[in-house]
């Protein structure tokens, strides 16, 4: 029950990581049904209508239910402890985000049971998104993904309110960490960025539903308009995705170099320059529309323009590097291998970035390729690097070092062993999206398939390892990895108030700083005193049940249950409303006496 009731940001971080990790295991069964059915021409295992319905499920469920949820799972786990909170500044707000989200992606995946599974693309292209060209499993994914989106949003909300208002003093924006910063630019490209696609979702809801007009071309409606909304919010989701996987590895390569992250200040504009630029070239995604010479050069200079900020970032990772005292650790070896499989993505961008040359490569498996080595070569290998870091401090056990560098190297071949050979298809003119190829592409395809069971063995190695290590007695110190940030100034795991005092910061990596000085403890902002904390509450569990009702409510056109799940929602935010809650305290003498060590 207190996993049900909980307003933790640590406990709230862990729900992220099951469901995510759930969520991006049936991604990958999805991706590897997906290979089976091409690892030869003109099989006939996965065809038609269920190849189209696999090849939705995996994208959305990728994208929006296991990439966004597990780096929400590090921003609560991670970002309170890094700025010296001792929360983020609404409990409340980010339990019910994280019921939504799950609620949501519970009942997105249902549609495999009820009917059918969506099968108009991950990107739901209009007109194969209305109601004419597909079947329910469309509006499983509209219903589905605006209630995840809800969750999303007001978690985005939540993190940039808890980094203004609630960093440790002295903690000013230019000595925050760089996976705290990202978190920050993450958290803004999620608040201007969702409310297009909830914007897309709402029309198209109403076209499918209720027979509005908004992409019905012969009514008057406009199947571009879609492209553009969605893509508004699209490209900014790239971004989303691997600006917290640039923090991640930002604060491995640095810490198990033991230097200081070389040129922080240019990491700083670099992360708020692609979060700007990322905003302004989503056009791109839209060359083959004929949108005209002028728009489209206009995209692909600014897409280009984001090699320069992208390309300081690398250069810095390597001269962190230079001349450091590099540990070959598991999470490093996922930090390292980071590093040149995202420029191979970013390279194969600036080639989709010209339009003519993406006229040639648009709806091929280059693209494919390109976004997998960007997506999974990127942001997955940076949660990899992430997991086996900051898992003794979550859990307060050290991950095993010798089953991570089989998943490690189990994974890495797999992966390149699948995309590599992709773009080389794509050139040989191989069309994405199709369950069937010309025999002659048989060897790039099946070497493909291969790789991704190679991925999934390692991704089995992974849960051996959680497993092996949640069977051992908690070991892990509070500073395992000899770190630089305050996370790592608090035991493991941390105690349910972070810092028995707040800590005094007092220039970049500040615990590192401390123990520089000969300390061993962080110096204390305040003397030790009684510590507020929020109530735990049932009420984000019940009105995320609430939505969750109505949307099949909508769905089946069953009106009264509409209105039962919409007042289930309303009737808990008036409890909220109207209840005094003012939590409760830990006094003085029940503190651990373990607090803020060096």
């Amino acid at each position: 029950m207190d996993w049900l009731t909980t307003v933790d940001h640590k406990k709230i971080g862990i729900l992220y990581f099951i469901a995510g990790g759930i969520f991006f295991l049936a991604g990958g069964l999805e991706a590897l049904l997906i290979r089976i059915q091409l690892m030869f021409p003109n099989q006939d295992i996965f065809i038609g209508g269920t190849f189209n319905q696999l090849l939705t499920m995996h994208g959305t469920t990728m994208i929006f239910l296991a990439a966004m949820p597990l780096i929400f799972g590090f921003m609560n786990a991670i970002v309170p402890l890094q700025i010296g909170a001792r929360d983020v500044a609404y409990p409340f707000v980010n339990a019910l985000g994280f019921w939504l989200f799950f609620f949501g992606g519970l009942l997105l995946n249902l549609s495999w049971f009820l009917g059918g599974a969506p099968d108009a693309g991950w990107t739901a292209y209009a007109p194969l998104s209305t109601d004419a060209f597909s079947g329910r499993g469309v509006d499983f994914y509209v219903l589905g993904l605006q209630i995840a989106g809800i969750g999303t949003l007001i978690g985005g909300i939540n993190f940039l309110v808890t980094i203004i208002n609630m960093r440790a003093p002295g903690m000013t924006f230019m000595r925050m960490p760089l996976f705290t910063w990202t978190a920050f630019i993450t958290s803004a490209l999620v608040l201007f960025a969702f409310p297009a696609i909830t914007v897309g979702l709402v029309e198209l809801m109403f076209d499918r539903l209720f027979h509005g007009n908004f992409f019905e071309v012969g009514k008057g409606g406009n199947v571009v308009l879609w492209q553009h909304l969605f893509w508004i919010f699209g490209h900014p989701e790239v971004y989303i995705l691997i600006l917290p996987a640039f923090g991640i590895i930002s604060e491995v390569v640095s810490t198990f170099s033991r230097k200081r992250l070389f040129g922080y200040s240019s990491m700083v504009f670099a992360t708020i320059l692609i979060g700007f630029l990322g905003f302004m070239v989503w056009v791109h995604h839209m060359f083959a529309t004929g949108l005209g010479p002028v728009a489209n050069s206009i995209f692909a200079i600014a897409t280009m323009a984001i090699a320069v900020p992208t390309g300081v970032k690398v250069f810095n990772w390597l001269f962190t590097m230079w001349g450091g005292q590099i540990r070959f650790t598991t999470a490093n070896l996922w930090g390292l291998a980071f590093i040149p499989t995202f420029v191979m993505g970013g390279m194969t961008g600036v080639m989709l970035a010209a339009p003519a040359a993406d006229f040639q490569y648009h709806d091929t498996y280059f693209v494919v390729a390109h976004f997998h080595y960007v997506i999974v070569g990127g942001l997955v290998l940076g949660l990899f690097s992430g997991f086996y870091y900051w898992w003794p401090k979550i859990f307060g056990r050290v991950l095993n070092e010798t089953l991570g560098k089989w998943h490690f190297w189990l994974f890495f071949i797999g992966f390149h062993l699948t995309f590599f050979p992709q773009h080389f298809l794509g050139l040989m003119g191989m069309p994405r999206r199709v369950f069937t190829y010309d025999p002659g592409l048989v060897s790039g395809n099946l070497v493909s398939s291969i790789g991704a069971m190679f991925m999934g063995i390692g991704t089995i190695v992974f849960l051996l390892n959680i497993i092996v290590t949640s069977m051992k007695a908690r070991d892990a110190v509070s500073d395992p990895w000899d770190g630089r940030t305050l996370e790592w100034a608090i035991p493991s795991p941390a105690p349910e108030y972070n810092f028995k005092q707040t800590p005094l910061v007092r220039g970049l990596d500040p615990l590192w700083k401390e123990k520089m000085a000969g300390n061993k403890e962080m110096t204390p902002a305040e003397p030790i005193g009684s510590i507020h904390m929020p109530s735990g509450s049932i009420l984000p569990l019940i009105m995320s049940i609430g939505l969750f009702i109505a949307g099949f409510g909508f769905m089946y056109h069953v009106y009264p249950v509409c209105i039962v799940g919409i007042g289930i929602t309303l009737i808990c935010m008036l409890l909220r409303s109207v209840y005094d809650d003012h939590g409760w305290h830990i006094e003085p003498e029940e503190l651990e006496d373990k607090g803020v060590k060096a």
